[in-house]
């Protein structure tokens, strides 16, 4: 790891984000893929979409045509009415969150009345408040769990209920349209899924005997088999490949539908429709901070950057005055509760946030402690390319 970030020429995006590469303009992948919208043919890119829909579309009205995995949030939400408005009959599926907000209920709640079918499938609560800790402890992110169920429980309900298409929303990297587009492999595989999981290197089977989790335990958490996946013949493809994704456009759509936003701009970020369902959001987003050094704030800083909304200086200036805070409240939950949830105490959290800070990118005295004021903030080295 490098002892100084280097960050985007056009945007905020430090060299520490995971898989971000830049060119020799100092300009990093993910604004030369958005500037790279222009030369996409949409309506062919619709036409396509529109082909494999109709390939997956139940013919006799028996069965659903696809699964959509859904928080209620400003994105599922979209993902919800757009394939109403394709004429498809969805299954929405909701892994529930592991600290659900009341918006994010009431939320969930709408996308029921957009008019579809839904199952929400809860995971073990005391089990899970085990698996929070652990990971936690072991890998740095408390939302272990739910990054893990929002790919399994979907997958799960669409083998069980033989519905072989699931609908993703943004693709991050979208220059392939997922396995549903690919011309000879599109089967949703085993090895497809851990890339996506967001599983950090712990695997579920790790989980057998800690804290006295067992296999019953993690039913829920555990993939199917490749077999039963090629059997129902489980593929998913990503909307944002078809259409320009557009997550501000998304909450503006889906605001007009009912979804409720924050009444105020949320801690830790710069808008108040996202991340509205899971009150421990504060605390996985501070330990991508302590760990690349950026969060939230500079994810939606450079979003808006792209789309010309914000000046990059402009936006710069927001990162340097609110990304990185210590995560004492969001959405009026205080960090205390959390914790007390999962048997943890402020002085051992605070030993946790220490022990996955990354010190080359954070001021130290002279005894290599990092430097912390008075509300526990930490000072980054850099906050841009001539500091």
């Amino acid at each position: 790891m490098e002892n100084k970030i280097t960050y985007c020429t056009k945007c905020v995006m430090p060299s520490t984000k995971p898989d971000l590469s830049f060119d020799e303009d100092g300009v990093c992948n993910a604004c030369r893929n958005y500037e790279n919208r222009k030369s996409i043919d949409w309506d062919q890119r619709m036409a396509e979409l529109k082909q494999i829909l109709d390939k997956y579309r139940s013919k006799d009205g028996a069965n659903h045509d696809c699964i959509i995995p859904v928080s209620g949030g400003k994105d599922s939400t979209f993902q919800v009415l757009k394939m109403i408005e394709l004429g498809m009959n969805p299954l929405c599926v909701t892994a529930t969150t592991d600290k659900l907000s009341e918006i994010g209920r009431y939320n969930i709640e709408n996308i029921k009345k957009l008019g579809v079918d839904y199952v929400e499938v809860s995971t073990n609560p005391v089990i899970r408040r085990k698996i929070n800790k652990i990971t936690l402890k072991q890998v740095g992110d408390i939302s272990w769990p739910e990054h893990v169920t929002i790919f399994t429980v979907p997958i799960r309900e669409a083998v069980r209920r033989n519905i072989p298409l699931l609908i993703w929303g943004e693709n991050s990297q979208h220059e392939y349209g997922g396995p549903a587009g690919a011309v000879e492999t599109n089967i949703l595989n085993r090895r497809w899924l851990e890339e996506f999981g967001g599983m950090n290197g712990l695997r579920v089977s790790d989980l057998h005997g800690m804290e006295g989790i067992e296999k019953k335990h993690l039913i829920e958490y555990t993939y199917p088999t490749d077999q039963e996946l090629a059997k129902v013949g489980v593929t998913g493809l990503f909307l944002g490949y078809y259409l320009p994704w557009d997550g501000p456009n998304n909450a503006f759509i889906a605001q007009a539908h009912g979804m409720k936003t924050y009444p105020t701009i949320l801690e830790g970020s710069i808008v108040s429709f996202e991340n509205l369902d899971n009150l421990q959001m504060r605390i996985h987003d501070y330990f991508k901070f302590l760990k690349f050094g950026y969060d939230r704030v500079s994810d939606w800083v450079s979003i808006y950057i792209r789309r010309h909304r914000l000046s990059r200086e402009e936006g710069m200036n927001l990162v340097r005055k609110i990304a990185g805070k210590f995560p004492n409240s969001y959405m009026g939950c205080q960090i205390d509760e959390i914790l007390d949830d999962i048997d943890l105490s402020m002085e051992e959290f605070i030993n946790i946030c220490d022990r996955y800070t990354n010190k080359k990118l954070f001021k130290c005295d002279a005894n290599g402690n990092l430097v912390k004021d008075r509300f526990g903030n930490l000072t980054k080295i850099n906050y841009d390319n001539n500091d």
